[in-house]
C-alpha cells in the first residue's frame, strides 16, 4: 500500500488502547503482542518496532517461510505435536514432498499451495504474503473492541474493497456465496484491479508496467490477465503490492474478503459507547446453522464421536481451546448425545 494511503500505525495503536479502556477491557490484554501475532504472523518481538516504524522488512521468500514455520508452531493438532508437512498438504491434495522447500526456506510455494495452507490453518488469505505493516494493521483493526456498526452495506464500496461484483455480494450476505475456482476468482480479482485503480490519465496501468515493479516482464501476467493460469506467489505479492491492496486480495474467499471489509469499515467509524460486534457475527448468521445441527442431531453415537473428532483436529489447527480429554490444555466440551437425543436434534 503506498505510504501516503496507510493509517499511521502509531495513532492506531493509541486509539485501539483508548477504546479498550472505555470498554472496560485491559489495553495490555488487548494488545498484548503475542496475541497480536497469532492474528498476523509477525513475531511478537517486532511488533513494537513495526508499529514505530522501524522494523527491517524480510524478503518475500523470507518472510513466508518463518510464518509458515509460526503456523506449525502454533497451530497444533489435538495432540499436541506440529502438523506434518503430508497431512497439510493432503487436505489440498498435493504431496507432503511439495511443501519441502517452503519448510526449509529454499523456495516459495505455489499460488494454489499458498492458499491451501492458509485455509489449513484458518487464517486469512494473505497470512503468507502481506508485509509486516499490512499485518499488524489487520491485526489491530481485528482487535478494537469497540468497533461501531454500520446500517445498509454500501455495496459499491465493499465492491472496490473486495473485489467482488456487487451481485456476488448479495449472495455472500445471504449466505450463498458463489464457489468459484481459484484460477477464475484470481483472474477476476486482477481484472477488478486494473478497472477500478486507474493512472492519473484515467487509463488502466499496462501489465508492462504492473510487472516492473516487481522485476518481471509484462509477458508474465498475460496469462493470467487471460484468464488461463495462475500467477507464482511472487508475482501474485508484486501486484497486490503495485496496487496497495491487503496481501490476501487475489486469494480469499468471497466470505473472507466480505468481513475483511466490513472489519476494516466498521474500524473506521468507531463509535465509543456502543456494544462491540465481530464482524463475522453477520456473515455468521446468514448460513444456516440450524439446518446444520438438525442433520448431526440424526447421527448415531458413533457418528456423533467421529464429528466430535473430525471438530477436535480442525479446532486444533486453527488454534482453537478443543474438548477434554482430545489432547493437553483442551477445554471446549463437545456431548456426544445418546439415541434418544439424537432423534430429537440435540445440539452438540
Amino acid at each position: 500500500m503506498p505510504a501516503a494511503d496507510r493509517p499511521d500505525l502509531a495513532s492506531t495503536w493509541a486509539r485501539v488502547e483508548a477504546l479498550a479502556e472505555r470498554s472496560g477491557r485491559d489495553p495490555a490484554e488487548v494488545l498484548c503482542p503475542e496475541r497480536l501475532s497469532r492474528l498476523c504472523g509477525v513475531d511478537p518481538t517486532l511488533i513494537p518496532r513495526v508499529v514505530a516504524g522501524t522494523a527491517p522488512e524480510a524478503p518475500l521468500c523470507l518472510r513466508v517461510h518463518r510464518r509458515f514455520l509460526r503456523l506449525r508452531a502454533t497451530r497444533r493438532d489435538k495432540h499436541g505435536r506440529e502438523w506434518s508437512l503430508a497431512a497439510i498438504a493432503e487436505d489440498f491434495r498435493a504431496p507432503g514432498a511439495s511443501l519441502g522447500p517452503l519448510n526449509a526456506g529454499t523456495g516459495l510455494p505455489r499460488l494454489g499451495h499458498a492458499a491451501g495452507v492458509q485455509r489449513f490453518f484458518g487464517v486469512y488469505a494473505g497470512f503468507l504474503l502481506a508485509d509486516s505493516q499490512c499485518a499488524v494493521e489487520r491485526a489491530l483493526a481485528a482487535t478494537a473492541p469497540d468497533a461501531g456498526q454500520g446500517g445498509a452495506p454500501d455495496l459499491e464500496r465493499l465492491s472496490y474493497l473486495t473485489g467482488m461484483p456487487p451481485r456476488d455480494i448479495r449472495l455472500t450476505l445471504a449466505g450463498a456465496p458463489p464457489r468459484l475456482p481459484l484460477k477464475e476468482q484470481v483472474h477476476q480479482r486482477f481484472e477488478h484491479l486494473r478497472r477500478t485503480r486507474l493512472r492519473a490519465d484515467g487509463q488502466p496501468h499496462s501489465l508492462a508496467a504492473i510487472a516492473q515493479s516487481f522485476d518481471a516482464s509484462g509477458q508474465s501476467l498475460t496469462r493470467l490477465a487471460r484468464g488461463e493460469g495462475l500467477p507464482n506467489l511472487a508475482a501474485a505479492a508484486g501486484i497486490q503490492r503495485f496496487y496497495g491492496v491487503d496481501g490476501g486480495f487475489l486469494l480469499a474467499d468471497d466470505t473472507e474478503a466480505l468481513a475483511g471489509a466490513l472489519a476494516g469499515i466498521e474500524h473506521e467509524l468507531e463509535t465509543a459507547g456502543r456494544n462491540a460486534e465481530n464482524p463475522m457475527l453477520a456473515v455468521l448468521r446468514a448460513h444456516d446453522v440450524r439446518s446444520i445441527v438438525t442433520r448431526a442431531g440424526r447421527l448415531s453415537p458413533a457418528g456423533w464421536k467421529s464429528l466430535a473428532d473430525h471438530l477436535d483436529d480442525l479446532l486444533a489447527r486453527e488454534g482453537v481451546l478443543g474438548r477434554p480429554g482430545a489432547g493437553p490444555g483442551r477445554t471446549h466440551r463437545v456431548v456426544v448425545p445418546d439415541d434418544r437425543n439424537a432423534a430429537e436434534g440435540g445440539a452438540p
